[in-house]
């Protein structure tokens, strides 16, 4: 007893240590051995289905060696019954294992998808679009492959020693034999994953460079007609294409290659087993019976191997797939974001030593922007373009990633709030519109569940209510995607009211103005003062120097740094909210005491 549990110890030990490491490598490690109750049962019911894969074997031996030989009809009838139960037990537990996958993989996409899908979005926010892009086809291909035919490949395989152990009962040489076949297996399997790899992995970038191209194109299908430029494109897509038929044919050639030398194999095997038992036979060492058996067998003890050949590319695939998500889970890591308390009244806003960068640039976008905002005030940023103005509205938000300093809402660095919670309390409109395909109303609502009163007040606020009501199916209409069925000034309008969805306690606007006719500029500017007078804390930007003449605070950024912050002084002092009519005048600046 104690030699057993020494031997299982030293066995057993080191693998215990693995599956701990591994539970312990990434977040995505510890998803999946939150499942080893599944994968546990899984792996029993192989086991059963592999036990009862020796069925039909012990069926031909009794076949041959006992009905033919006794000529009893009533043994025939008796295995063939037996045949028929087994086999039943056998397709049952195939489909129970199918089942518990395909849930497995349900229940693993459930607890993920909320993580991935955050996180491709602040990936995406750090311009890494292809890689955020394909986490949702990692997550797919990570899921499909732990239902599909690999996974069942490994779990069998190790069953491929019991069969081996079988054949070795019926005689040694059969079982050195299929152990001949699988090494002969395995390194043809090996091999092909070395041969195949890489021209896989270059086909598949090849297409995807491909498909990116021509939607990044279709997207823009007017201007490109427009313009005659589809022949230009046209010839760039040519190549692309040809660059991907071209790495496909590589991955396919390599592919057929080593699937024929393993059909040549495999086919080989088969005869030399029958040719191998025959011998046997004649030597009176087994049974016709066992000779027929032997090959079943051995086609079983091989089969494991066979299957993982098949499987390699989802088997490449899915690696890649699961390391590229692990690293991305891990690059950004989950947190528990400090609490906040929402009030109607604005925010404050302090921004202190701000540093803004981005990848391949050697100087920073912004350097040492420090303000402090009191709550309900509104603030106007002026500059030439290309100043970081735009950079600086992102930084406000928390939304852009190389930051470094101090941007505090409330007192609490806005970065680490929960950005579903908070995001109640933001309205931002940016220089580039972005609509999302749906109704008027989902897009003002922000996609949330649509509240009428809120939504005809943010419309409202916005003067764009009328304007809406205008369409045949009024806040109905569906925009189609990015808003495609609207102008530029409509977009930005109702981009506006979605920035004044639900009274947020700060609003940031970025160029509200670039697309607007004079009613357009009117209702921007009445919604300006319609925020001051409910005290809600404003940042608006801007190159045109009239709206700033109802800021509180006007800020002047200039190559990434603090020009000049004070309060604006015009001409006009008796309304300095709508200045005369004529060229406009630049904003001076009162200084701030400190």
């Amino acid at each position: 007893m104690n030699f057993f549990q020494q031997f299982l110890q030293k066995r057993l030990q080191p693998k215990l240590q693995a599956l701990r490491d591994f539970s312990e490598r990434s977040e995505l490690s510890r998803f999946l051995l939150s499942f080893k109750r599944e994968f546990a049962y899984a792996f029993w019911f192989t086991a059963l289905i592999n036990v009862l894969m020796l069925t039909p074997t012990l069926y031909m031996l009794q076949i041959f060696d006992r009905v033919l030989v006794s000529q009893s009809e009533f043994t025939l009838y008796a295995v063939t019954l037996m045949l028929l139960f087994f086999l039943g037990i056998m397709s049952f537990s195939e489909w129970v294992r199918a089942r518990l996958l395909v849930r497995l993989g349900v229940k693993l996409d459930m607890r993920l998808n909320e993580r991935v899908f955050n996180t491709a979005f602040i990936m995406q926010n750090e311009g890494r679009d292809k890689e955020a892009a394909q986490l949702f086809s990692d997550l797919s291909r990570v899921r499909q492959f732990l239902t599909g035919a690999g996974l069942f490949a490994i779990l069998d395989a190790p069953w491929t020693p019991i069969y081996i152990l079988v054949l070795s009962l019926l005689h040694p040489f059969l079982g050195i034999l299929s152990v001949i076949f699988c090494l002969v297996l395995a390194a043809v399997a090996y091999i092909s994953g070395l041969v195949m790899k890489t021209p896989l992995e270059e086909s598949g970038e090849a297409a995807r460079k491909e498909s990116a191209y021509l939607d990044s194109k279709l997207r823009h299908a007017s201007v490109v007609e427009s313009m005659g430029m589809m022949g230009n494109m046209r010839g760039t897509w040519l190549n692309h294409h040809k660059e991907s038929m071209t790495r496909s044919r590589r991955g396919l050639d390599a592919q057929t290659r080593m699937q024929s030398i393993t059909r040549f194999v495999r086919m080989f095997q088969n005869s030399l087993c029958l040719g191998a038992g025959a011998f046997l036979v004649i030597l009176g060492k087994i049974s016709p019976g066992a000779m027929i058996a032997s090959n079943a067998l051995m086609n079983r003890a091989t089969h494991p191997v066979d299957a993982l050949m098949n499987a390699w590319k989802d088997l490449l695939a899915a690696k890649k797939s699961y390391l590229a998500l692990e690293k991305a889970l891990e690059d950004h890591p989950h947190y528990e974001p400090a609490s906040i308390v929402g009030e109607t009244v604005g925010a404050a806003l302090t921004l202190h030593q701000v540093r803004a960068t981005a990848e391949h640039r050697q100087t920073p976008i912004l350097e040492g922007i420090s303000f402090n905002l009191p709550a309900g005030a509104a603030l106007g940023i002026i500059g030439p373009s290309g100043s970081g103005k735009s950079t600086l509205a992102r930084v406000i938000l928390g939304i852009w990633p190389q930051t470094e300093g101090e941007v505090r809402y409330d007192d609490m660095p806005i970065r680490d709030q929960d950005r579903v919670a908070i995001g109640a309390e933001l309205g931002y409109l940016p220089q580039d519109v972005e609509l999302f395909g749906g109704s008027i109303a989902e897009n003002i609502a922000r996609f949330g569940a649509p509240d009428p009163e809120k939504i005809i007040a943010a419309c409202q606020a916005a003067g764009v209510h009328e304007m809406i009501l205008r369409f045949t199916k009024g806040y109905d209409t569906e925009i189609g995607e990015a808003g495609r069925i609207l102008s530029g000034g409509q977009r930005q309008r109702i981009g506006l009211a979605r920035a004044l969805y639900g009274n947020p306690r700060l609003v940031v606007l970025d160029e509200p103005n670039a697309n607007l006719d004079d009613a357009g500029e009117h209702a921007l500017l009445n919604a300006v003062l319609a925020l001051k007078a409910r005290g809600t804390t404003l940042v608006l930007i801007s190159h045109r120097p009239q709206i700033m003449s109802a800021m509180d605070f006007v800020l002047v950024v200039e190559n990434g740094k603090v020009a000049q912050f004070g309060k604006p002084k015009f001409a006009d002092e008796k309304n300095p909210a709508t200045p005369k009519t004529g060229n406009p005048r630049p904003v001076a600046l009162a200084p701030v005491p400190a």
